[in-house]
């Protein structure tokens, strides 16, 4: 699966995406539900065949800071390895950002991440499961799991800063998610530092699809030019390589295909897979 992170921060990212997803690039698109474009934007992503995802925000000033607080990333996992988040605060964030989502969309996620990867961090991830659990029960949606792909070939930086996101709470997603009875993909690839151009990341992602395994899922940030945030030049460069023709010559290449469960039932983040596309399905989803 490859799927775009920050749908609802603004129109270029929105823009990018969209076109991305209706030329077959993208399989998911993980929303930042509380962003200032995403009730605008987000009926426009109903009707296509991707996966829909809450992109869980803690970090990310959006709106009101009244409404919507958030801390630094490194005060977070400060406090939530000191075991000293508020979780009257995290109950009503999280809350608010997937009501956010069932009132725009009209239904219930596919999958559940972070911005940030916060979604993984300890103090969090139990508030999160109790959240799934109790509205969506045996419907509950897939979990991005953040353990790091195969790195062959992959710079230093970039696979330390892979398996640096693992070691903050992969493990212990993958064991709760266990115990719960939760889908994941396999393992994440994608990660790098956020810069080098077009031609930097044409070169990561080829290495990352050198690298794919079945179940494997791809991160990524496109955006149209302009976004207008810290990352907009690098999220201009992504969207112009994911965006190439050629891309599918070097799917091909790779043995990549990049898919998702059909409506009949739902399976892991299925699907950027190596040879062939992984399809691991769960039992539909009863009322």
């Amino acid at each position: 699966m490859v799927c775009g992170d920050d749908f609802g921060m603004n129109t270029a990212i929105d823009a990018g995406m969209l076109h991305l997803a209706l030329s077959g690039r993208l399989s998911g698109i993980g929303s930042l539900t509380q962003g200032p474009t995403f009730a605008a934007h987000g009926p426009d992503l109903r009707a296509l065949d991707l996966d829909l995802g809450v992109h869980v925000n803690l970090t990310e000033a959006m709106g009101s800071a009244a409404q919507a607080p958030v801390m630094p990333l490194h005060a977070l996992i400060a406090r939530a390895y000191a075991n000293r988040l508020d979780g009257a605060w995290l109950d009503e964030q999280l809350a608010r950002q997937f009501d956010a989502f069932e009132k725009v969309m009209g239904r219930s996620p596919d999958y559940v991440d972070g911005h940030q990867h916060v979604h993984q961090l300890p103090g969090v991830l139990p508030r999160l499961l109790r959240l799934i659990r109790q509205r969506y029960g045996r419907c509950a949606p897939w979990l991005r799991h953040t353990a790091p792909g195969m790195q062959e070939g992959i710079p230093l930086r970039e696979a330390a800063k892979a398996r640096l996101i693992g070691a903050l709470g992969a493990r212990a997603l993958a064991r709760a998610a266990r115990l719960e009875g939760l889908r994941t993909n396999r393992r994440l690839l994608g990660v790098y530092c956020l810069q080098g151009g077009a031609r930097r990341y044409a070169e990561l992602l080829q290495g990352w699809f050198s690298n794919a395994r079945d179940g494997d899922l791809l991160l990524c940030h496109p955006a149209l030019p302009g976004a207008g945030d810290a990352l907009a030049t690098q999220r201009a460069a992504e969207f112009e390589v994911l965006a190439r023709p050629e891309l599918g010559d070097w799917m091909r290449l790779n043995g990549i295909c990049i898919t998702r469960p059909p409506s009949g039932g739902r399976g892991i983040a299925t699907g950027i897979g190596r040879h062939t596309a992984a399809r691991l399905w769960a039992p539909p989803c009863s009322s």
